[in-house]
Formats: structure tokens, sequence, C-alpha cells
């Protein structure tokens, strides 16, 4: 989510010189099944352009249709739609459309949060009625700071609340620089991950090789900073060098990534641990625990791009606690 919000900050910013009213649309409730759940956002520009969606692109047009009045008159909408008939989702979405004016101390907040790594929330105020009320709006609240997203908006008690807490983008660190580390490096970036790539100077690479990279950095095993990983952050080793992925894991071991893959066999994963091991005897269950190697689910994949695939596959299961498995032998909804 923090990252479609990203695409919209960039969006309305870029607007803005060209002079285009923006409305805001955010899924704020749902009765029933859909392709996304409450929260999902969209931008939509009086030229017509959209960023982001709310559904699988069948609500959309319907959405920019019922922004026209809010375009014009400047006040809030709720609309539904109900996808029983239409879709065969078997819901019912509430979205609120309103006018997105956020202020330069929005945007640098928001800019700022971003860059630190915070999170934050936003907070939807609406009605589960159809209709026009200046009552109803969206507020960014990050640490002790409440902003609003257009002038003049005011919280009111006794409305219906949508609360969102939002994490820090995911990010990705791959340490290595051939043509399978460009491909994860893309796919992820598509996934809306930020992604770092790290390679060895005698590589002589640069972030253009990298199409997505969001940083690269030129340098040793010795020179990594463990300090750049948080809790939301994945790491992949891939080096194809044996001697290299040691040290980056001499490197790694202070460090706590959420998942730590390690490409390649099972063998050379069982060495790679031992000879870690007799380096450092007091590296804590945790760290062990992080690593998945070889990374990747079981999809038959040969190809780097469905490695890729593989291995966004098996982070995503890790980071949302899930069981990989075909969601046709799955009880029940697909989303808890």
């Amino acid at each position: 989510m923090t990252h479609e919000l990203k695409h919209i900050f960039t969006a309305y910013q870029a607007k803005n010189k060209s002079g285009n009213k923006a409305v805001l649309a955010t899924v704020v409730a749902l009765e029933g099944s859909s392709y996304r759940r409450p929260g999902v956002r969209m931008l939509i520009l009086d030229n017509g352009k959209m960023i982001g969606a709310v559904s699988g692109g069948c609500v959309e047009k319907e959405v920019q249709r019922q922004a026209e009045s809010v375009f014009s008159s400047g006040i809030p909408k709720v609309m539904t739609y109900d996808g029983r008939y239409r879709l065969g989702c078997e819901g019912i979405l509430y979205i609120l459309l309103e006018p997105f004016i956020p202020n330069k101390t929005t945007i640098k907040t928001f800019w700022q949060t971003v860059k630190e790594r915070k999170n934050f929330e936003l907070l939807s105020y609406f009605t589960r009625q159809e209709g026009i009320s200046n009552e109803s709006g969206s507020l960014f609240k990050v640490d002790d700071s409440t902003l609003k997203l257009r002038p003049g908006f005011e919280s009111k008690k006794g409305l219906e609340v949508f609360q969102q807490k939002l994490t820090p983008c995911f990010k990705l660190i791959i340490i290595g620089s051939e043509h399978d580390a460009v491909q994860l490096c893309s796919y992820a970036a598509m996934t809306g991950w930020e992604v770092s790539v790290i390679a060895s100077p005698s590589e002589e690479k640069s972030i253009h090789d990298f199409p997505g990279a969001q940083q690269f950095l030129s340098q040793l095993p010795e020179e990594f900073a463990s300090q750049m990983i948080d809790k939301q952050t994945g790491v992949v080793l891939m080096t194809h060098s044996y001697v290299k992925d040691l040290k980056y894991l001499v490197g790694l071991r202070g460090a706590r990534p959420i998942y730590l893959g390690l490409l390649g066999p099972s063998l050379r994963r069982e060495k790679l641990l031992n000879e870690l091991m007799e380096y450092d005897l007091d590296i804590s269950d945790d760290f062990f625990d992080s690593i998945y190697g070889p990374a990747g689910i079981n999809i038959g994949a040969e190809t780097p791009q469905e490695i890729a695939v593989s291995v966004i596959a098996e982070i995503l299961a890790v980071i949302r606690e899930k069981e990989p498995m075909l969601l046709r032998n799955k009880l029940g909804t697909i989303h808890n």
C-alpha cells in the first residue's frame, strides 16, 4: 500500500506543474468479497489520467465518472459499486472520493516519513450512504502530527472511520550483479519493493545496469554496512562466488533481516553455514532461522525470470506468514 501512495504523491506533484485538479479514491469498506480490500487507493486527474487502481480494472471507469462531480463541486462523496451483479465478486465496495490537495507541509512530511522508514496512519471519515458530504475526508498521521489531504477538512465525531496503519515499503537487498540479479531487481521493483543492489567494484557495474533499483553500492564484502537492514528488509545473496558469499555472510551475521535467501543447492548452503559457524560460534538461532536456501519456492523455475518469480513468491510467503499452496485447495475465502 505504501508504494502505491508514493506513486500518488509523485503524480500529484507532477500534475501541479500542469495545473490539473486531482481526486483521491479510497476503498473504505467492503461487504462480501472483492478483487482488492479496503485501503487501496487511486488518483484521478481532471485530464482523464488515473494513477493506481481500486480493482482489477473493472471498477475504475465508474470511479472516474463519479469523480466528475467532485471536480466541479470540490465536495467529497461516497459511491458504492455492487460487484455481485457485474463482476461475480460477491461484494459491495464503498469508495470515498475527495479532492486531493495536500499542502507543502503534508507533502514534505510524507516524503520524510518514507525516507526515514517510519510507520504512519491514514484515517478516512465517511458514512455508508451514497452522496456528497463536506464532513467526509482523510487525514495523514505520523508520530504526533496529523495532517490534512485537503484544506479546511476537520474530522467529526459520529462518522465511521477507516483506520489504516501503514509500514515502510519492503526493502530488498540483492548482493550480486549477474543476469539473474538483474531480473530479480526488475521483478521486485515492479512488486513495489525498494531495491538496493550491492556488487563488487571489480564487476564495473552501475545503477543503470539494474532497472528499478533505487540504490546501487559498489563495495567489497568487508565494507558492507549491516545497519541498512531493518525488520522490513530481505536479502538475497547471489554473487555466484562461494568465497564472496561467505564473506558477505560474515558481514551479515549481526543483522536481522526478515528473509535471507541463498542461491544454490543444499550442499552449498550447508558448507557455507558450517564455515560461518567455525568463524563465529556465537551467532544467534534467530539469524539461522531467517536463512532460506536454496532460495525460492518449488515451481519448476529454470530461467532467470522464473527464478525471480520463485524467490519473490517465497519472500512474500515469509513476510505475510503464509504457507504456499494452490488456491484451489484452500478452504474458505482467499483473504482471511
